[in-house]
């Protein structure tokens, strides 16, 4: 595995999450100040302790993972789609790196970025109300799965995309409302009987159950079942993204070769020596064409 790829991709993504500090890491912390001054401080002084937790630690659980999801799918989204935007990805390809060196880069990044929002959101909570982590491996597992799985979705969703529209229609469409339905601000156990087999039918309520078991030791799904549920998701990104490179991948591989061969063609045109423009077009061509034979 070639090493040097990977953490060159990986720290690529992260030097724009630093360039983009307050879109990237003050916008997740003013939001979840916001939900506790209306949520855990308006609301959550009405309402009555939810299992033995005040109604404002009840939530922090639920905003965590509305966090993680949609930062998980927007940084892993957003991070594959750029270059192929600006048609800078033909550098990744055209580079001696494997498809699990490419994912690893940018789904690792995404993830990483994702964890440390978890936990500057945790931080911010815990200026609002009292926490306890009764389960801390667990709840580090929990999020560590979460993010890679989410970022792998989101990564789907980067090479599926074909205009920035399309980046946001799944989390905003999709992901956002099935979070908000999963039992992020209350417990499922409050709903009536026919409403809560539908809400079982919702995959984020098992990630955000086994998350809350692992802080309060409370849950309203077994975690056999959240973890069972992760794992499903996480397999079937994985068998996505496993298909899209045997494919896409695969497509692109040949576009590269017709780019190399017009190239060699436009190299072989005219050996006559030239200067200017025509000089330094033919040394980008040489280069284009070197850059062409790492591919893998």
């Amino acid at each position: 595995m070639n090493l040097h790829a990977v953490r060159a991709i990986y720290l690529f993504e992260l030097s724009r999450a630093w360039r983009t500090i307050g879109q990237s890491i003050l916008s997740p912390v003013i939001s979840t100040c916001l939900y506790f001054i209306v949520f855990g401080s308006a609301i959550g002084s009405r309402i009555s302790d939810i299992d033995g937790v005040s109604y404002g630690a009840f939530i922090v659980p639920g905003l965590i993972m509305l966090s993680l999801l949609t930062e998980s799918i927007s940084n892993a989204s957003f991070g594959i789609y750029l270059p192929r935007f600006t048609g800078t990805i033909y550098e990744v390809l055209s580079a001696p790196i494997s498809q699990l060196e490419i994912i690893l880069g940018y789904v690792g990044a995404a993830a990483s970025k994702s964890i440390v929002i978890g936990a500057i959101i945790l931080a911010t909570a815990s200026l609002f109300v009292t926490i306890e982590i009764a389960h801390p491996l667990w709840m580090l597992l929990f999020l560590v799965l979460t993010a890679v799985t989410f970022s792998l979705f989101g990564f789907v969703i980067g090479i599926w995309a074909d205009g920035f529209e399309r980046l946001q229609i799944i989390p905003l469409l999709i992901v956002t409302p099935l979070t908000f339905l999963g039992g992020s601000f209350y417990s499922i156990d409050m709903l009536p009987p026919l409403w809560r087999t539908v809400t079982l039918f919702n995959p984020v309520v098992y990630l955000v159950s086994g998350f809350r078991w692992s802080f309060y030791g409370n849950a309203d799904v077994s975690v056999g079942l959240s973890i069972g549920m992760i794992a499903l998701v996480l397999f079937g990104c994985l068998a996505c993204v496993t298909w899209i490179f045997r494919t896409v991948y695969l497509l692109m591989q040949y576009i590269h070769f017709d780019i190399q061969l017009s190239l060699q063609a436009t190299l072989s045109l005219s050996d006559r020596p030239c200067t200017g423009a025509a000089h330094q077009e033919r040394r980008r061509c040489h280069r284009l064409a070197g850059s062409s034979r790492g591919w893998r």
